[in-house]
């Protein structure tokens, strides 16, 4: 079998920081997330400095070219914590020209001031929470803000950084398609260069997930109207100039979330913080990293032993080659198959070539990719190609 070596090379090199504290927990989220009173914020920042380190010393010479602050809500942080992260990423390696370095915000913990001490410190693009344009469904989604907030956080967001993105949820509890056509044209009126727009999914250990298997959450789409949601976004996104260049997300050509393309396109990064999970490649071999839950378990860990990481393996070929995949085609632009084929994507040429007659999968150049067909039914596709 052919030697697989810095598969990193393809995909970029990235650092993320999970920052796991919340104003409060949504009903929908599934995330790691947790609401404290208090928190110590210098705490945090030796820990996530020390990790860095750490993280460095075995990725010796690697080119940062993103860094992602995620959570939890990371715009309840004091901007001297960012500010003390980017040094350390920055001192630990050689980082691109064009770094990107996102911030999650949500409008309720928008304040100018606070967005400009982000900005001091090197962040030049943040992803704004909003989820709805709709203050009825706000409330439903649990959401602390309203419309007029939202609107507010992105005219703040779009003053000091010169790149933001917000994200909505559409498939509601009985929405239609005229009215998320009527709320889609407002938010790509709002300027923003990207947009993360997810169908609300219901999942289990949510309180919606609790609520729905008791019957009591009504109006959610069918197959049909959740399709007809799809097919609206994609026409009302690529008119706007914003087309779709992941499943679920849109931006204008160029202001594509380079981190987000590391994990879609199989490169390496590294994970801080609690419940961050890392994929690194060292001397051939691909490394899963995994991290406590708990905040004060990670901590501990870090504090104490040296190192928040809480699980280390390595991914198989098989497994390597599953995650492709799924994360590959995610992408328009679908995987490079010389990527794959060391890994032993010969074995799935007739899953490959049964998906094409179908007219789900094709191959252009050197990539496999989702056809226009194929996109909206992906985990139907997966499904066939890896179980």
């Amino acid at each position: 079998m052919p030697e697989v070596t810095r598969f990193d090379e393809g995909g970029g090199f990235g650092l993320y920081l999970h920052w796991p504290f919340c104003q409060a927990k949504c009903p929908y989220c599934d995330f790691n997330s947790h609401v404290v009173s208090r928190i110590d914020q210098n705490r945090w920042a030796d820990a996530y400095e020390a990790e860095i380190a750490r993280a460095a010393r075995e990725t010796e010479g690697r080119v940062l070219r993103s860094m992602f602050f995620g959570g939890g809500t990371p715009s309840l942080m004091h901007p001297e914590v960012v500010d003390r992260a980017i040094a350390a990423a920055r001192a630990a390696w050689p980082a691109a020209n064009d770094i990107e370095i996102t911030l999650e915000a949500n409008p309720t913990s928008v304040e100018a001031e606070r967005f400009r001490g982000y900005a001091a410190a090197g962040v030049n693009r943040v992803s704004v929470g909003l989820q709805s344009l709709r203050n009825d469904d706000l409330r439903r989604l649990g959401r602390l803000h309203s419309a007029e907030e939202a609107r507010a956080a992105v005219a703040v967001a779009r003053d000091v950084f010169p790149r933001v993105s917000f994200d909505l949820i559409y498939a509601r509890q009985d929405q239609s398609v005229e009215d998320w056509r009527e709320e889609l044209a407002e938010a790509l009126a709002m300027a923003a260069d990207h947009l993360s727009l997810y169908q609300l999914t219901i999942e289990d250990g949510t309180a919606f997930g609790a609520r729905a298997a008791a019957g009591g959450l009504r109006g959610l789409p069918d197959e049909d109207r959740a399709a007809d949601l799809w097919e609206a976004t994609q026409a009302a996104c690529a008119a706007a100039g914003l087309p779709s260049y992941e499943v679920s997300n849109h931006a204008r050509e160029g202001a594509e979330s380079r981190h987000n393309l590391i994990y879609w396109r199989g490169g390496d990064w590294v994970g801080i913080g609690p419940g961050a999970h890392g994929r690194l490649t060292l001397d051939g071999r691909r490394i899963a990293t995994e991290t406590p839950l708990a905040p004060g378990e990670w901590l501990a860990r870090v504090e104490e032993a040296g190192s928040g990481e809480s699980l280390r393996e390595e991914v198989s070929r098989e497994n390597w080659l599953a995650e492709l995949l799924m994360m590959g085609l995610r992408l328009r632009e679908g995987i490079d198959l010389g990527r794959v084929e060391p890994l032993g994507a010969a074995a799935l040429e007739g899953r490959i070539g049964g998906l094409e007659e179908l007219g789900l999968l094709e191959r252009v150049d050197g990539r496999l990719r989702t056809t226009v067909t194929g996109r909206p039914v992906l985990n139907a596709v997966l499904r066939e190609l890896l179980t």
